[in-house]
């Protein structure tokens, strides 16, 4: 498959995402913001600064990094699905900010897209991009020297098994293959050294690296169940050319799945993280 191809597929998978993800967007957002708060400190987000968002999708993060920034700074919030920004911008509208800006685009097509910016971030899109490599090239190429790139991704299967396990069942009803090393999907770059070691050969230094937990709350198993179905374009895509009756019976047994998580005051687990962060050269 190519690029091109890939990047298509990915663009009609996140629109197709995008109002489920817009109506999840709070409770999702609620789950990560210590993780969040780390990302922008670990990209240097500061007062003043103009930061890229990539892969923003309905905004949360960028939000925050809006209100860091302040009247002074500006974000530049990028993301491939165009109706992803349209609820974005109605994020920011209703929190009163308008230090932010949007751009429908591909991560690799930033280049020519926007000016220098003093950070950037990415939370929990680099390792669903066709490309990473690509895209951290073009991350680079809009860097003032010295800035730095913060991306925050999953870790790997066996310690997220809220994301694995669905997924794989997913898998198995779709008769989908084993995806490739390093082939874009959830826990791509979360293995052992995977990360840094994209982020050193991409050209960044001074990198470091951060693992940490994030409780996941819902209110039960149904509404994890119906984020999954609803929000996340990855999951959605695995079984997206299945029959309605064969969908149906995938979702249920990805409902029994997330059952085991179910307790007397809710839905809990949790998420094993890690943030990459690295400075483009002087």
């Amino acid at each position: 498959m190519s690029d091109r191809v890939s990047t298509s597929e990915l663009r009609e998978t996140w629109e197709s995402a995008a109002p489920g993800w817009a109506k999840w967007e709070t409770e999702f957002a609620k789950n990560l913001v210590g993780p969040t708060e780390k990302l922008l400190d670990l990209a240097g987000v500061a007062s003043g600064m103009r930061v890229l968002d990539l892969a923003c999708g309905a905004g949360s993060q960028t939000l925050k990094a809006a209100a860091r920034v302040g009247e002074g700074g500006q974000i530049v919030a990028c993301d491939i699905a165009s109706e992803m920004l349209v609820h974005l911008g109605r994020n920011a509208e209703r929190a009163g900010l308008d230090n932010i800006e949007t751009l429908c685009s591909a991560a690799e097509d930033l280049a020519d897209a926007v000016p220098p910016v003093d950070a950037a971030i990415s939370r929990l899109g680099l390792m669903l991009f066709a490309s990473p490599k690509d895209a951290l090239a073009a991350v680079q190429s809009v860097l003032k020297p010295g800035a730095r790139f913060a991306a925050l991704v999953f870790t790997t299967p066996d310690n997220n098994p809220y994301q694995s396990k669905p997924m794989a069942i997913l898998r198995r009803h779709a008769a989908a293959p084993p995806p490739a090393p390093q082939a874009p999907g959830l826990f791509a770059l979360g293995a052992p050294g995977v990360l840094e070691g994209l982020l050193r050969d991409s050209g960044f230094a001074d990198i470091e690296m951060v693992t940490l937990r994030a409780p996941v709350r819902l209110a039960s198993a149904d509404d994890a169940l119906a984020f999954l179905r609803e929000a996340a374009g990855a999951y959605r895509a695995v079984v997206a050319h299945l029959s309605d009756e064969a969908q149906a019976a995938a979702w249920a047994e990805v409902r029994d799945c997330v059952g085991q998580f179910e307790t007397e005051t809710g839905f809990e687990t949790a998420y094993e993280l890690i943030i990459g962060s690295g400075a483009k050269p002087r």
